[in-house]
């Protein structure tokens, strides 16, 4: 029976720091919401990891959000959504809310007939990628790119660095050359490269990722299990990370003054 207790916290996890751009869109249209992150950026990237290692660190942090109370679990990861929901759901007694590249709006909304999509390596070779993106190689054509090194600098807090700039470039210029017209953001990570992208890519290529949607759908959820939250004078944001927490600091401090703790989960 799903947990009826309202004031119960959300619960969010990512394989790093990633999931706070999940994280504060959900944190913006729900201000009445207490919510707990993980962040797993000891056991970062998951998107080189086999699915059986991705199924099982994702067990580890649900399991530690449902200890610590959660009503309801957003998978702020795209690589732990495409190899893992699946099987969370079905062991667990609680919604469940996941993330997929946003191939959908892109496909619709592009005159070029072609999209370039930049995520790990994990979410495109999962066959959930597979299965959506397939809806749609008919009729556009689907530029896939694998980010490889992005979240690891992401998570060093190397966001505007020389060596972030090259990768990108290497990776986007390419998709350029293909005439694409919209870039999806495959990975929770790389909302907070868009500006060093937008300096690559100009601004005749829309960039999509899934956030403000993750948000809306979980509080659609919620409304539907009648766990939303009517009241709330203290508002709580509880942050724990199992590596360096400084660089989760200074990006979430900018929107709370949430105290982000280390922990050994």
């Amino acid at each position: 029976m799903i947990n009826s207790n309202k004031n119960k916290p959300i619960g969010i996890f990512d394989s790093g720091i990633g999931g706070t751009s999940i994280w504060k869109e959900i944190h913006e249209l729900l201000p009445l919401e207490d919510t707990i992150y993980l962040s797993d950026s000891k056991n970062a990237p998951y998107g080189i990891k086999s699915s059986k290692e991705i199924r099982n660190l994702s067990i580890k942090n649900t399991d530690y959000l449902i200890e610590n109370g959660c009503k309801i679990i957003v998978v702020a990861c795209n690589t732990a959504t495409t190899n893992a929901i699946t099987y969370l759901r079905s062991h667990y007694n609680i919604p469940f809310i996941g993330i997929e590249p946003a191939i959908k709006p892109a496909a619709l909304q592009s005159k070029t007939k072609k999209i370039g999509i930049l995520a790990t390596k994990g979410t495109l070779n999962s066959s959930l990628f597979e299965k959506t993106a397939s809806n749609f190689k008919n009729d556009i054509e689907i530029i896939e790119q694998i980010g490889v090194g992005l979240v690891e600098l992401i998570e060093e807090g190397k966001i505007y660095s020389n060596e972030m700039k090259s990768l990108l470039t290497l990776y986007l210029k390419p998709m350029i050359a293909k005439n694409i017209d919209h870039l999806v953001l495959g990975c929770t990570h790389y909302p907070y490269l868009i500006p060093v992208i937008k300096d690559i890519i100009g601004n005749k290529i829309t960039i999509i990722d899934s956030g403000l949607a993750v948000a809306r759908q979980t509080k659609n959820i919620l409304h539907s299990n009648n766990l939303l939250r009517k009241t709330n004078n203290h508002q709580k944001s509880e942050f724990y990370i199992n590596k360096d927490k400084q660089v989760l600091e200074s990006i979430v401090s900018k929107y709370t003054n949430a105290m982000v703790f280390n922990s050994d989960f």
